[in-house]
Parts: C-alpha cells; structure tokens; sequence
C-alpha cells in the first residue's frame, strides 16, 4: 500500500515541479555556504600566514592555529557539499519513483542539472584547496 494516494492531474504535476525546484535551491543554498567557508578557510590562511610578526612582541602561543582554522572551515565546507549531493540524490531518487513517476510528466533521462555538476566541480576545488594548505603546513 502507498503512503500517499497520488492523482495525476495539472495541479499534482505543479505541485511536483515546486518541489523539484525547491530541492534545486536547497543544494543551490548548500553550495553558497560552502563556497563561504572553503573561501573563508583559505583567505584567514593565506592572509595570516603573510603577516609579519610584530616587532618586540612574544612569539605567538599557537603558530599554526591559522592553518589548523582555515583546514577546518574548508573540511567543513567541503564535508557539507558532500552532504548535500548525498540529499539531492536521495531526494530526487524520491521524486521520481514510485506513485510520483507519473505526474512528473518528464522523462527522468533527459534531466541533469547544471546545479549538480557545479557542485561536483566545488567539491574539487574544495579538496585541492584542503590538499594545497595542508601539504604547505608539513
């Protein structure tokens, strides 16, 4: 027995692309955020790292707390971008099975998103930014 009973009528094939929209900007909005903290990471790196040490004053108590931030904000950026991916696959997986396959109206093999594919390509950048840091603090 189906959990819901599903009508395949203008209003259901509406209602269903609304939703497929909306899982659309859920990994859009996923995406923003990891570009932020992959970009933030490697910024507090990249200008902390170049800062002369003040004339005078004590050596600092944790010289490499930059790099361990900046490894951690672009992990996380990057740990939530696989995240996302994982949900928009199971999401869509939802979407086009079962009772809802018919009010789709669409052929599942025509639709790749543009969304997905920038993703895949920041979580690489996002790895090579982690892998770049890292390897410069060893």
């Amino acid at each position: 027995m189906e959990r819901f009973e599903v009508r395949v009528t203008a209003d259901s094939h509406f209602a269903w692309l609304r939703t497929r929209l909306a899982v659309e900007r859920t990994l859009m909005s996923w995406m923003r955020t990891a570009t932020a903290l992959i970009g933030f990471g490697f910024a507090i790196v990249q200008y902390l790292s170049h800062l002369p040490p003040i004339s005078g004053g004590n050596p600092a108590y944790l010289p490499a707390a930059p790099q361990y931030l900046g490894l951690a904000l672009i992990a996380a950026g990057v740990l939530g971008m696989l995240i996302s991916i994982w949900q928009y696959r199971w999401m869509l997986r939802y979407l086009w099975g079962g009772s809802f396959a018919p009010i789709a109206g669409l052929q599942q093999e025509g639709m790749q998103s543009a969304a997905l594919a920038v993703a895949v390509l920041l979580v690489g950048i996002g790895l090579f930014a982690f892998f770049a840091v890292l390897l410069r603090l060893v």
